[in-house]
Order: C-alpha cells, then sequence, then structure tokens
C-alpha cells in the first residue's frame, strides 16, 4: 500500500480545562463497608435489649409477693440499721436531754480545739443575732428583728449546758430548729463557746490562775 494511503494513529485530543476541573470518584475499599455495616447491626440489636429495661417488671410498695415466705414485698429493716442523716447515739448527746431534762454536764471533756470550733459555729449561726459578745444585739437585731435575750443574764447564767443544745436542736420563740444545720458535736461545741462567753464577761480577779495574775495587773496599770 502506498504510504500516503495508510491510516495514521489517532492522535489523543487535548483536555478542556472543564473535563480537567471535574474530580474524579475514588471508590472505597470494600473493608470500609463491611465494617460500617456491621456497626449498624450492631446497634440495631442493641435496640430490643433498651426496650426490655424501659418495660421490666416492677412491683409497687406494699404489694404481696409469693418470692419471700411471710408473702410480703416490703423487707423488715435488719437489726440496728441506722437511716442516712438519722443518726442519733443518744437523746442526751442529740438534744441534750436526760429523761426529758436539760444535762447538766458535758458529754466530753471540753478542750482549746472544742472551744475553737464552737467559735466558729457560733459566729456562723449565732452572732447575727445573739451578737459576737452574746448580748443579743446582733446585725440582724439592728436591722429590726425582735432582740433575744442576752446569755449574760442570771437566768442564762445558771441555765444548764443540756438547755442551750435544746434550743439549738429545737428551737425557742422566735428562733427556729438548727438541727438541720448545725451538728450535734457542734452544737456541745457552741455551747462550750456560750459558757466561756459567760465566764469573760462576768469573771472576778479570783477566777485567774494566781501565776496569771500578776499580768493582769499590769495590764490595769
Amino acid at each position: 500500500m502506498h504510504p500516503a494511503y495508510r491510516r495514521r494513529p489517532r492522535e489523543a485530543s487535548p483536555a478542556t480545562d472543564a473535563q480537567k476541573r471535574v474530580p474524579t470518584r475514588k471508590i472505597l475499599p470494600m473493608s470500609r463497608h463491611v465494617g460500617t455495616l456491621i456497626f449498624i447491626i450492631g446497634l440495631i440489636g442493641l435496640l430490643p435489649a433498651g426496650c426490655n429495661m424501659r418495660s421490666k417488671a416492677r412491683f409497687k410498695p406494699y404489694e404481696p409477693s409469693a418470692f419471700f415466705e411471710n408473702n410480703q414485698l416490703a423487707r423488715p429493716l435488719e437489726p440496728n440499721t441506722v437511716a442516712l442523716g438519722q443518726t442519733r447515739v443518744s437523746e442526751y448527746f442529740t438534744t441534750g436531754r436526760i429523761d426529758g431534762e436539760p444535762a447538766e454536764a458535758f458529754p466530753a471533756p471540753v478542750t482549746r480545739a472544742v472551744l475553737e470550733r464552737g467559735q466558729e459555729r457560733y459566729n456562723i449561726y449565732c452572732a447575727p443575732c445573739h451578737g459576737l459578745t452574746g448580748y443579743g444585739d446582733g446585725m440582724i437585731v439592728q436591722r429590726g428583728f425582735m432582740q433575744p435575750p442576752s446569755y449574760h443574764t442570771e437566768r442564762l447564767r445558771n441555765a444548764p449546758p443540756g438547755y442551750f443544745v435544746d434550743v439549738i436542736t429545737n428551737g425557742f420563740g422566735q428562733m427556729y430548729s438548727y438541727a438541720d444545720r448545725v451538728s450535734p458535736d457542734d452544737r456541745w461545741a457552741i455551747t462550750a463557746y456560750i459558757r466561756a462567753l459567760q465566764r469573760s464577761q462576768n469573771a472576778a480577779l479570783a477566777d485567774v490562775p494566781p501565776e496569771q495574775r500578776p499580768a493582769l495587773e499590769e495590764v490595769e496599770r
């Protein structure tokens, strides 16, 4: 065949700009599709379990039950069970009373740590009405609230410590109960500090230990 009549190989046409801008679609590996499918099937399998937990059989309070020997669903409390927040060691320690009467003594020794704790609690809960020194002239009283009695009256100086614990526990007159705010330990600590306030405002030189009296005499001079 004459060379002029031979078929020339077809040349590739140059790509247009529009064709160049069209992104090619990538084919994801089959393993990724399989993993996604397994995850979805697993979620579907969990749906019945969630439904069963929401619709699980239950009993109403005091409903009879054949599961127990006495056929009672409500179970009796175990011996010596104490409900949360209802701990009561004794009436004496909790309310300051013995056989209905105010206790005449503290249930534990009054140490410096106890007095410092009592001062802290007193300044928080008592001082707003009773004042920092116990004369009943706290800031609430200065704003118009009814004035409480002074701790330095003869009646309260002679009151047993259990009386103050009882008032803190149950309230008195215009004062409401602080049983839910002040623990029994802190009630006795506050009472000990009240005794210290009473002693500080009604003390005599004879109450001071002999070895400390010269220092007080120098201060007076």
